[in-house]
């Protein structure tokens, strides 16, 4: 039987490549947009567009039956890939902004799962992977708001994964660094005089979406797929020295 797995932010960069990939491999690829002219193009290239805005709750439960719908109560794969950031100084963002930030990276992605796991659980198996960040490893001066949301989604996973661990469902996180993809484009900076730009030596280990995906096939493929695939040799540096060095180094080192 062909598997069936919904990728949330179909439209660019690491969810429209995952697609591609997966429908390679075999999987019937639900493909999510918050575009209808996107989901229009979703169908068009050969998956099945859903219409998907995690940060309206309504649209997220008519996309979850219109999944549960197509699927005939059985999906086996989530990959919960869809987010934006807020960049700019704390003291720069509003409450309303914060929220927004949390509702497309962290509320809608709870929703969407608790509604999606009834079609998942009866069946013994399946895969719920999340694209994360290595700001959910370290925070830096004008991306708190961002971090704190991928910092949220990542203890929320790890939850998830242990309160899963006899269900057959495998959870499993994404952790890249700097990939080029529109999503640097799409960030509402609060200073637009002032914006939060990556440093000039990140440039140089800037990889495609491609090694995203590489992992992404591990984890919705293996048989043992891994609790984390760090993605970018700046996400494994960083993960290294966050373990290895005093906070106060730590924080020497990133505010630069």
């Amino acid at each position: 039987m062909q598997k069936t797995v919904l990728i949330t932010g179909c439209s660019s960069g690491i969810g429209l490549e995952s697609a591609r990939e997966l429908k390679r491999q075999g999987f019937r690829v639900l493909a999510a947009c918050r575009k209808p002219d996107d989901v229009a193009r979703m169908d068009r290239e050969g998956f099945t567009g859903v219409l998907l805005d995690l940060d309206d709750p309504q649209s997220v439960d008519r996309a979850a039956d219109e999944v549960i719908a197509l699927t005939e109560n059985r999906l086996y794969g989530l990959f919960n890939n869809a987010g934006y950031g807020v960049y700019g100084p704390l003291e720069t963002i509003s409450r309303e902004q914060l929220e927004q930030q949390f509702s497309s990276n962290f509320f809608g992605t709870h929703q969407l799962t608790l509604r999606l796991l009834p079609a998942m659980l009866p069946h013994g198996e399946g895969r719920i992977v999340m694209t994360s960040s290595v700001m959910g490893l370290i925070s830096t001066p004008g991306r708190g708001a961002y971090a704190a949301s991928k910092y949220a989604l990542e203890a929320w996973s790890d939850a998830l994964r242990m309160e899963l661990r006899h269900s057959g469902i495998k959870v499993s996180l994404i952790e890249p660094g700097p990939i080029r993809t529109r999503f640097t484009d799409n960030v509402n900076q609060t200073q637009s005089d002032k914006p939060v730009e990556n440093p000039g030596i990140a440039a140089r280990f800037t990889l495609g979406p491609e090694a995203v995906v590489a992992k992404v096939r591990h984890a919705f493929e293996s048989n043992h797929p891994k609790m984390r695939y760090p993605v970018t040799l700046v996400t494994w540096v960083v993960s290294l020295l966050k373990r290895l060095l005093p906070a106060r180094v730590m924080d020497k080192i990133l505010h630069r």
